[in-house]
């Protein structure tokens, strides 16, 4: 094994780039060179770092003089006493780890301008620790490989580069610090948004005039009984897990997915009663003015709905409705002429009092409900002709016809079961009045506004944009997996949501930056590309019995070299070495 010097023109200069290289015997007795790891360049700008080096070798000495690490770069005679040479038999490659995807984590941290946020916020401990810094790497840690602090205090310090990239030890991962970093974040969150903002407004040019409004909730396996005032509780729950306690999130978003504002809830908050509050919150963070809040129905009660009417300047919604008030003002509709907003969808409009009411039809729509109802109709069918030609009680009959309908519970009420108390047959049947009705209102919605006066297509577009939220949720749940809590402490469950919707910050900017300069990709996707870069210490023994440790990133493969350029990124240079003598880094 031995060091390989490349030199090459770039920008009219000259580089030399140095790679560690084996000879390797293969069949027919040829002798081929293969690259073990690539070093990267050591040129003038990184001269000083060596310097240092020698000086550390020659202490007491009048000036420095060039350590030949290369003899082929500084010939020397063997026996001058000057010259430490490299055992380059004894090479040593340690301590692979994954660098690529925390330097991207750790870069889009730093365009959001968190680092100096919190830098400035959570000042180090009297002990040294540096709250700020361990903050970032359970943000980026939640972005790259979500787990819980336990799993970043098992694994993540010694298989990721978190550590060299942020200058710390050890004590990033601490169980004991992970856990009392949580405990310091949330009076900051807030603050926190407030510089998010203005951060999207910077990068992006974000507007804030539209605003998507949705909840969700996430689940606990845990057991009460809590403490009083705990916010685990039982209620209507998103994820179909009925026997858990949970909380509810409600969220607001941008129809580009910047997130505005979120808070935790009660497990058994209802949806309507969440909205008077996020209503007097945003106006407090950014004043009052003339902004569109696209809702899902079930969250504005008519209470709310008027006070929005009613405020001054007036505060514009545009909401869903439950399909049952689509019968109220169906026979109005049915006169008015359709209006195309584009291929494939059509809207009628419905002025009513100072609102509007907007019935859209997408073909898109109606083919897919059209093929769920199918599918959920036949499997109904098939199971009632099942329990059809079994011999059962009637409890048992019961039993079995509660599961159908738990399965199938669309398909359900378009059937007819008749169930006699006797023992006498029982039947079932098709309600085809009930079937024409739900065939005429497949892909159609009904919506209501205030926007008086606005072009169909737009309150159209405006609506379909809350698929925004939804997605925020998926990846939450997702990508960043904010699921399972581990955490008892109420205090705790809040922060690690927060660090959940931190690295969705990330990942957020992250997306909009492929958008704009490489369209196509998902922030996964790149991340998972990023990681192929990994970062391993490279210990040259020398003759003297000292070691240099040179820690070097991989060369990113041309498929990522290409990556970079589009997202105008560079990767930074190497960095320095380090020298060691009796086990102790001496620079």
């Amino acid at each position: 094994m031995f060091l390989r010097c490349t030199n090459r023109k770039k920008d009219g200069k000259e580089h030399r780039y140095w790679n560690v290289v084996e000879n390797r015997r293969i069949s027919g007795g040829r002798v081929v060179q293969r690259q073990v790891l690539y070093l990267g360049e050591i040129n003038g700008s990184q001269r000083e770092a060596w310097r240092k080096t020698i000086e550390v070798f020659e202490e007491g000495a009048a000036a420095a003089r060039t350590m030949a690490l290369f003899p082929e770069d500084f010939p020397a005679e063997i026996d001058d006493a000057s010259v430490v040479q490299i055992r380059l038999k004894e090479v040593e490659l340690r301590r692979p780890r994954q660098w690529g995807a925390c330097w991207l984590a750790c870069k889009l941290y730093e365009q959001l301008g968190l680092d100096k946020f919190f830098a400035e916020r959570l000042p180090p401990s009297r002990k040294g620790t540096r709250w700020d810094l361990i903050v970032q790497a359970l943000c980026c840690y939640r972005l790259m490989e979500p787990g819980s602090e336990w799993r970043l205090h098992r694994y993540g310090y010694e298989k990721g580069a978190m550590a060299d990239l942020l200058g710390a030890g050890f004590e990033l991962a601490e169980i004991h610090k992970l856990y009392q970093c949580l405990d310091r974040l949330m009076e900051h969150k807030g603050a926190l948004f407030d510089h998010l903002t203005q951060r999207w407004k910077d990068l992006f040019n974000a507007k804030f005039d539209v605003l998507l409004y949705d909840l969700t909730s996430t689940y606990f396996e845990s057991d009460p009984p809590f403490p009083e005032g705990d916010k685990r509780k039982h209620g209507y729950s998103r994820d179909k897990r009925f026997d858990c306690v949970q909380v509810v999130i409600a969220l607001i978003v941008t129809p580009e997915g910047f997130p505005l504002a979120y808070e935790v809830m009660a497990g058994n908050t209802a949806d309507n009663t969440t909205l008077s509050g996020f209503l007097k919150r945003i106006e407090a963070q950014y004043g009052k003015a003339e902004r569109i809040w696209v809702m899902d129905r079930g969250i504005p009660t008519e209470a709310v709905l008027q006070q929005m009417r009613q405020s001054d300047p007036p505060v514009f919604y545009l909401v869903g409705t439950p399909k049952g008030r689509l019968s109220r003002y169906e026979k109005a509709l049915t006169d008015k002429p359709w209006h195309k907003v584009r291929d494939g969808v059509d809207v009628k409009l419905l002025p009513q009092d100072n609102e509007v009411y907007v019935l859209a039809q997408s073909r898109d729509r109606i083919h897919k409900e059209r093929s769920m109802r199918r599918r959920q109709l036949k499997r109904l069918w098939e199971r009632l002709r099942e329990l059809k030609g079994m011999e059962l009680t009637r409890d048992q009959l019961l039993l079995k016809l509660g599961a159908a309908q738990h399965q199938s519970p669309s398909a359900w009420r378009l059937v007819k079961i008749d169930i006699p108390e006797a023992d006498e047959p029982w039947q079932f049947s098709l309600r085809k009045d009930k079937l024409r009705k739900v065939r005429r209102r497949e892909g159609r919605y009904l919506l209501r506004t205030n926007l008086v006066g606005r072009n169909p297509a737009e309150m159209w577009e405006f609506y379909t944009q809350l698929v925004q939220v939804e997605e925020v949720f998926k990846i939450l749940k997702g990508d960043l997996a904010i699921r399972p809590i581990h955490h008892q402490k109420e205090d705790r469950i809040e922060a690690h949501i927060f660090v959940a919707f931190m690295a969705y910050a990330l990942h957020v900017t992250l997306r909009r930056r492929l958008r704009d300069l490489a369209p196509g990709l998902t922030p996964r996707s790149v991340l998972e590309k990023f990681g192929s870069v990994q970062m391993i210490d490279v210990h040259l023994p020398t003759t003297d019995g000292r070691q240099v440790i040179m820690s070097r990133y991989t060369q990113p493969e041309p498929e990522l070299q290409m990556l970079l350029k589009q997202l105008r990124l560079s990767l930074p240079n190497q960095p320095p070495p380090r020298v060691t003598a009796r086990g102790q880094v001496i620079q």
